[in-house]
């Protein structure tokens, strides 16, 4: 199964996170498929988080399962999960 989920990078006290899209029986910071965003808890509330929609559908519409945490922080940026929705805008 593939995932989409935060991978830990940066040092200690300071971490940044990649969203990366992710075989489910890897590590969690182990080898990725694909890169599609940045999570920066420390930035101010607007430079936190930055993805590519685009990619990020992609991978969705072909059945990667988002992790809670990354679900959470892409739906504070507007961006929906619902299938039907999706496919609806690519028509």
């Amino acid at each position: 199964m593939v995932k989409i989920r935060l991978k830990r990078m940066g040092t200690n006290k300071r971490p940044f996170y990649r969203i990366v899209v992710v075989d489910s029986r890897e590590k969690r910071d182990g080898k990725f498929i694909e890169q599609v965003g940045i999570y920066h808890p420390l930035e101010t509330p607007d430079k936190q988080l930055r993805f590519d929609a685009e990619k990020v559908k992609k991978w969705f519409l072909n059945g990667a399962q988002p992790s809670d945490i990354v679900r959470k922080l892409l739906n504070k940026k507007s961006f929906r999960f619902d299938r039907i929705l999706l496919s609806k805008k690519e028509n």
